[in-house]
């Protein structure tokens, strides 16, 4: 596995401090009638927003961290980096489709519900292409880090889909959408966070407890002979 290097970890630290960081800042230069429990995120980066330009950016430097953890962090496998790598595209998308001054924005909506499904989706993927029990063929194959094995994986994921249906019922029949948007998206910025800190205490641990097995070891488990000593008889060498 792996190692995810010092800017990955930056990286996802900077995701949901960006995030926090931009819509405080920017709610803060909105007029009075500005609600953060009703109005969303995205009204912040409208056109008719005071300083736009505040969670626009945030939003674009968003989408740039999760396609940079999509790329670095190897121990969630191809499929989970995929639709991670999605979510982030499509965060950005929400800059080029901004919500308008006056009603909705069907490519708007349909940019935000691509990002939170990407990014609630995005753990079960990797503990799907686990075994479902003790893996036979590999007995001695090390537990993948603790964000990836399918118990928190899948639950990682039921939380931020229940997470995504609460934003999707206050959007539709609700008042406190902005309270529902904030608490989905921070969730959402915080997994890939906990997802790089497990990958990378996983592989500390892995460096700290030995002398590392060769590649014949770790993959079957057994030790090749000395090609030194013959294979039957007496030690010629002797």
């Amino acid at each position: 596995m792996r190692a995810v290097p010092n800017w990955g970890v930056a990286t996802a630290v900077a995701a949901p401090v960006l995030l926090v960081g931009g819509w405080t800042v920017a709610g803060a230069r909105q007029p009075a009638g500005y609600d953060p429990v009703r109005d969303t995120i995205s009204e912040l980066a409208g056109h008719d927003a005071t300083d736009s330009w505040i969670m626009i950016t945030c939003l674009l430097l968003l989408g740039c961290c999760y396609l940079a953890i999509a790329a670095v962090l190897h121990a969630a496998g191809l499929p989970s980096r995929f639709l991670l790598a999605v979510g982030g595209v499509a965060t950005i998308a929400l800059v080029a489709f901004p919500r308008p001054a006056v009603g909705g924005s069907l490519s708007h909506g349909v940019a935000a519900t691509i990002a939170v499904l990407a990014l609630a989706l995005w753990p079960a993927g990797s503990a799907l292409r686990l075994p479902r029990g003790p893996d036979a063929a590999h007995p001695r194959a090390p537990q993948p880090p603790w964000a990836f094995r399918r118990g928190v994986a899948l639950s990682a994921t039921i939380v931020l889909l229940a997470l995504f249906g609460w934003f999707a019922f206050e959007v539709t029949s609700g008042s406190r959408t902005g309270l529902a948007e904030r608490v989905t998206a921070v969730g959402v910025s915080l997994w890939p966070l906990l997802a790089v800190l497990s990958a990378r205490r996983a592989h500390l641990a892995g460096a700290t407890d030995g002398v590392p097995l060769g590649p014949a070891v770790a993959t079957t488990g057994v030790v090749p002979p000395d090609p030194l000593l013959p294979t039957d008889g007496p030690d010629r060498l002797a």
